[in-house]
């Protein structure tokens, strides 16, 4: 059985792991992306319709770039019938063509469909996406993958976070 759940940990394992296929069990085909974005270090479309274009955009494209990507939903979980749910996220991932180090944090809202548990809808807002030098990338993975994946809290995520100043507003937004 589908679940809010199972949609939100695919559309993750899809993403971070470059694997498009996972997003049949993750979005519905004429879903909708909305991207909200904060900051000036990375950019999306605003608006993406239908499960093959969202592919496209969030796995395809985005695994072209980046590697070591480590996105975590930050909070409980949503109730396995749940229709609507948000979380605040942190990624964390490497580039790589220059293998700087990305972090980043924002929020995300789901909507989902009530028969399937498919999202219909998803916004995606970036608030920060922080480019730190290649030498800081053993520590930076070091910690995401010392937490628990792809659920993990506000609390655990900022209690081993390196000491670094560029980090300092994702830890203050988390």
């Amino acid at each position: 059985m589908n679940t809010a759940l199972l949609s939100i940990q695919q559309y993750i394992h899809a993403k971070d792991g470059n694997r498009p296929h996972l997003l049949n069990q993750a979005f519905a085909p004429d879903a909708v992306l909305d991207m909200v974005v904060r900051t000036g270090s990375i950019s999306f479309p605003g608006h993406v319709e239908g499960r093959a274009a969202i592919g496209d955009v969030l796995v395809r494209r985005f695994g072209q770039t980046f590697e070591n990507v480590y996105t975590f939903c930050l909070g409980a979980p949503p109730a396995a019938d749940a229709n609507v749910f948000r979380c605040k996220w942190l990624v964390a991932m490497s580039d790589k063509s220059s293998g700087e180090a990305r972090v980043g944090c924002g929020l995300y809202d789901w909507q989902f469909n009530p028969q399937s548990r498919l999202a219909e809808r998803l916004t995606i807002t970036i608030e920060h996406m922080k480019t730190l030098p290649a030498s800081d990338l053993p520590a930076i993975m070091a910690w995401v993958s010392s937490l628990d994946y792809p659920w993990s809290s506000p609390a655990a995520a900022i209690s081993n976070v390196p000491d670094l100043g560029e980090l300092r507003e994702v830890i203050q937004y988390l």
